[in-house]
């Protein structure tokens, strides 16, 4: 990328300015959370202006890295003006945030479907590494669309945390593991990371050996979640499961596809199976007009805490995600 100097804000058009201030306003809301908490990673901006869809994460890593996602505009909307602003928006986020332009990163954001949301972005292969906490992370801002943490779950993973002393801990579509760092860090006597991903478990197995997590307790299955729990023996059961599907699903290592509207009873009811009988399981996902069907599953105390796990970075897009806790009725 350019390393030019960008053009300041004062120079840019209304637009921009206005951007420029409300990025200023943010950063003034959030310092002291993020300060006093001791947040590294953080969204600053979720597209406040809407002729600005963006979205802007900070992470605070071996220098300040900003990930930027552009939401695709509808096709209403003329593309030029779309791209104008764009390139209008990116030095106006570089002089806020005081950094040169290579450390600032473009994404995208696009419906996935079909095996697009599988493909990699990019081969450069550069892991930063943040903190979260106290755990550490591998990010990569280059390679992927996503960087490896998703930051609207930092609550939920504290409570996995919280809750994982004592319990053997399953984490469903696991992604990069960051679930199951939280969950051995919180003393978990055992830990199974499943997702089908051969590249991001072993991220996962990366990030759990940068916390000091290796060996036998600590197992990583590659494997497609749905097939391996209608799969799993009766021998094992789990104190605690994590189950955080996508909302939607398809590749060539899958039969069919997966809609989590559709398919999530099917889904739950084979999770709950695993369940120890005083176990957890903490659902989520991140379809925005999600109904659980409460009806379906008579037997289970469903409570919804998607407000309780939604930090403060995203107040601004309350159905960034769905998240319940799980029990059966005693």
């Amino acid at each position: 990328m350019s390393t030019a100097p960008p053009t300041p804000a004062t120079q840019s058009s209304d637009g921009a300015r206005s951007l420029a201030n409300r990025l200023r306003k943010n950063l003034r809301h959030l310092t002291r959370w993020v300060q006093r908490e001791g947040i590294h990673c953080y969204r600053l901006y979720d597209a406040d202006i809407p002729e600005y869809a963006l979205a802007v994460d900070v992470y605070e890593c071996d220098v300040r890295r900003v990930h930027v996602q552009e939401y695709e505009a509808p096709k209403t909307i003329d593309p030029d003006k779309a791209r104008a602003r764009l390139q209008e928006a990116l030095p106006v986020i570089a002089e806020v945030l005081e950094i040169p332009r290579e450390q600032l990163y473009l994404k995208v954001r696009r419906p996935q479907k079909g095996s697009a949301q599988y493909e990699k972005l990019g081969a450069q292969g550069n892991f930063y590494e943040v903190s979260e906490g106290g755990n550490r992370f591998l990010v990569n801002f280059e390679d992927y669309l996503d960087t490896g943490l998703f930051l609207d779950h930092r609550i939920t993973r504290s409570l996995l945390a919280s809750l994982a002393a004592g319990k053997d801990f399953l984490n469903l579509f696991a992604y990069t593991g960051s679930a199951t760092v939280y969950a051995a860090a919180g003393d978990a006597t055992t830990t199974t990371t499943v997702d089908m991903s051969n590249t991001y478990l072993e991220w996962a197995g990366r990030n759990m050996a940068l916390n000091g997590f290796t060996g036998k307790p600590h197992r990583f299955i590659q494997a497609n979640c749905i097939e391996w729990l209608q799969q799993a023996g009766g021998s094992q059961r789990y104190g605690l499961i994590f189950l955080d599907p996508p909302s939607f699903s398809t590749s060539k290592r899958m039969d069919g596809t997966f809609d989590v509207q559709r398919d999530h009873v099917a889904l739950i009811a084979s999770t709950v199976r695993l369940l120890q009988p005083d176990g957890v399981l903490i659902f989520s996902n991140n379809l925005r007009r999600f109904k659980m069907d409460r009806g379906a599953f008579p037997d289970l105390i469903i409570e919804d805490i998607s407000r309780a796990t939604l930090p403060k970075d995203y107040e601004r897009n309350p159905k960034i995600h769905n998240c319940w806790k799980i029990t059966r009725e005693p």
